[in-house]
């Protein structure tokens, strides 16, 4: 791992060597005294530079006489804390030294953290229930840095049971906000463009961007379902079954994006309904969208013409095509496969995979520019990243593998390769604050910037660990999922530090001065992906920190983007005085409220343990050894 810059050294105090040596003596005695686990504890602080909690301990022994201090340190190691009382006095003595550099009591408070008996003490912030009229008009960012103990990707405190009932009572009441926000913007949608693809939030219009086949309409279905919301999903079922119809767009449309919203919409659909109206649909477009694959190769083209067949790569591409947009059809066509019994959706797509793995580069990350040649597969650039162009085919690596019941190793080394590519190459902590991030690389040259849309590797870390065929308390999966608690605090910063509250679309690091809003991206598009790595970790972990930063993003939202009648993108996170914009995409309903629902429901089906894979628009599918199981 590289580190940006160069780290900030801590100023060097005057020790005489006999202060060294009794410091030494006390350590050892310690080690006796106290119980292993104190030594080693404060023999790892003496040498930290970090400015977690923990260093209270450090700057307690430097800057206090080393007999009074393990004195002190000794008195209170079976008792998880000092006391108020204890900051003062100890204050009080070391008024008169020359070389105090700050209040003792914060460095205490600070100490309070530490647990000497190799455990955490219980999760300390607030967990009381949100009132049903609360509004969200005065809501005011509260800043980052805050909860730093989470910031290396540990695990600071204990959830107790009684610490995951208390959150469940609270998400409860949260839940209930989510869903009337939901409900919100369904209606406005339903008043002022249903059946269209997407509706105008602020002028109360409609846009058909997509070739107007319902896109919002389809993609909201499964949140409308999953959030209880059954007389608006009947409704919507009824357009699907008697309006909705593919041949008529009269141009190209994403090959990807119509898979994983419209083809994804309906399949999930139809796996929580049962309602074959929903099959139907989804058999018809996958038909259309199988033409993005010319006789003979194995990379589908970006674009398809859904009524002509017609397909192609845009012209910005130079032509090729993406690894995100050919390595992400797999979930939604091997399903589609699975339930009519019809292997060709599977096969085509599954194909791109095979092609992919027979060039797969040495480190296991694969540039995002891809081409069919001659019968082959070849690279067009040496661009890696686990933002734009490629993060969902990394996300599928390990999803496909988890659909067919982890059975398919191909998919699995695949994506442990690339994690260990990504360790070794593009992983970085910033300076000062020693934020984890994921930087570009372009060719031998790193690009120290993170897109939101990287966000979701914190969750699809935290997963893969999760199910890691080694076991989750292997050295493979703990460190994967320490690095995915700690991307995942960086995306949170990325949205507490902004006046609003809310993440500009990527930011930029800097050397020691952490990150600041990238060149041009200032802007909010109601985006998912930092909310999708919240769920994962609540879901997984039980810590309620990831339901608390949920929350504040929810907040957020509220108070900046709502309209009248639904939500609004936003053009610059950092101005707390603006309209949102005139546009709100599908996925906003499809997957960022959708995320923040499950993420405050304790209640819910969902399993992304044993049951349910969620394709990259959040669109939950049940994995085929539970197909083969219920149906």
């Amino acid at each position: 791992m590289t580190r940006v810059g160069i780290a900030r050294r801590r100023g060097t105090r005057r020790k005489s060597n006999v202060q060294s040596g009794l410091i030494l003596i006390c350590l050892a005695l310690l080690l006796v005294g106290t119980g292993m686990a104190l030594g080693i504890f404060l023999m790892g602080n003496l040498l930290d530079n970090s400015t977690s909690p923990q260093v209270g301990v450090k700057r307690l022994m430097e800057s206090k006489p080393v007999a009074k201090a393990v004195q002190m340190l000794r008195s209170h190691a079976k008792k998880d804390e000092i006391t108020d009382d204890d900051a003062k006095h100890l204050d009080d003595d070391r008024q008169n030294e020359p070389n105090d550099d700050g209040n003792l009591s914060k460095v205490v408070h600070a100490f309070k953290s530490v647990t000497f008996n190799g455990g955490s003490k219980t999760y300390p912030y607030p967990l009381d229930p949100v009132s049903p009229t609360a509004t969200f008009t005065n809501w005011k960012a509260k800043g980052g840095d805050r909860y730093a103990e989470y910031k290396e990707g540990g695990t600071p405190w204990s959830i107790t049971d009684e610490i995951v009932k208390q959150s469940d009572d609270q998400a409860r009441s949260r839940r209930e906000h989510v869903k009337k926000a939901m409900k919100f913007a369904w209606d406005g949608y339903s008043k002022y463009a249903f059946g269209n693809d997407e509706v105008k939030p602020r002028s109360h219009g409609h846009d058909n961007n997509w070739g107007g086949i319902g896109t919002t309409l389809v993609d909201s279905l499964d949140t409308l379902w999953i959030m209880g919301l059954k007389d608006e999903f009947w409704k919507a079922r009824d357009w699907v079954r008697d309006h909705l119809s593919h041949d008529h767009i009269g141009h190209r449309v994403s090959t990807f994006e119509t898979t994983i919203r419209s083809l994804g919409g309906l399949l999930s659909a139809y796996d929580w309904s049962k309602d074959p109206a929903f099959l139907d649909k989804a058999r018809d477009l996958g038909d259309r969208l199988l033409k993005c694959f010319k006789d003979g190769e194995s990379i589908p083209n970006g674009q398809v013409d859904l009524t002509t067949g017609s397909s192609g790569n845009v012209a910005w591409l130079g032509g090729s095509a993406s690894t995100a947009e050919a390595g992400t059809l797999q979930i939604e066509n091997r399903y589609l496969s699975k339930v009519t019994n019809e292997p060709i959706y599977a096969r085509k797509t599954e194909h791109v995979f095979e092609a992919l793995n027979e060039i797969s580069p040495s480190n296991g990350l694969f540039p995002y520019s891809i081409r069919n040649h001659a019968g082959s597969v070849k690279f067009t650039n040496n661009h890696l990243t686990f933002g734009a162009m490629s993060d969902s085919f990394y996300e599928y690596m390990l999803k496909v593998w988890l659909q067919g019941g982890k059975t398919e190793s191909m998919y699995r080394q695949m994506y442990d390769k690339a994690i260990q590519g990504m360790h070794d190459e593009l992983l970085q902590v910033s300076t000062p604050s020693g934020l984890s991030y994921l930087a570009d690389k372009n060719g031998a040259v790193l690009n120290h910037k993170m897109d939101h849309l990287a966000c979701f590797m914190g969750g699809l870390l935290a997963l893969g660990a999760y199910t890691d065929p080694q076991g989750v308390d292997s050295t493979r999966a703990q460190r994967d999922l320490k690095t995915g608690k700690a991307l995942t605090y960086t995306c949170y910063q990325m949205y507490a530090r902004m006046n609003t509250g809310i993440s500009p679309e990527w930011i930029q690091f800097k050397s020691n001065n952490d990150f600041e809003i990238g060149r041009g991206s200032p802007h909010y598009l109601l985006r998912p992906e930092v909310v999708e790595s919240f769920f994962i970790l609540s879901y997984l972990t039980k810590d309620p920190v990831y339901r608390e930063w949920g929350w504040e993003v929810f907040s957020a939202i509220e108070r900046y983007c709502k309209t009248d009648i639904a939500y609004g993108e936003l053009s610059d996170v950092s101005n707390t005085n603006q309209v949102p914009r005139d546009k709100m995409e599908s996925f906003f309903l499809a997957e960022t409220l959708k995320y923040l629902y499950l993420l405050q429901d304790p209640d819910t089906e969902v399993d992304i343990l044993n049951k349910h894979v969620f394709n990259t628009e959040a669109h939950p599918m049940r994995i085929f050894p539970v197909i083969d199981e219920e149906d």
